[in-house]
């Protein structure tokens, strides 16, 4: 599940609910071989019900800010 938090899940056994899922076809080729799925995906866990209630709003992974300057030499 995209941006959900590191201690959140859902467990094998769990009813989930996608209201609006995105579903994709994934073809990927590797060393002589083809792999093909389906994946689905959602913006947010808090979009998913899980056993027939919404995520608390700790599910959801804080923001992150990653910067670099590449024309900076390291110290």
């Amino acid at each position: 599940v995209y941006n959900a938090a590191p201690a959140w899940g859902v467990t094998v056994g769990d009813a989930l609910g996608v209201p609006d899922p995105l579903l994709t076809q994934h073809l990927h080729q590797h060393q002589g071989q083809t792999f093909s799925f389906l994946g689905i995906r959602v913006s947010s866990p808090l979009s998913l019900v899980v056993n027939g209630r919404r995520p608390p709003g700790s599910a959801l992974a804080p923001p992150r800010l990653a910067l670099s300057n590449p024309e900076e030499a390291p110290p």
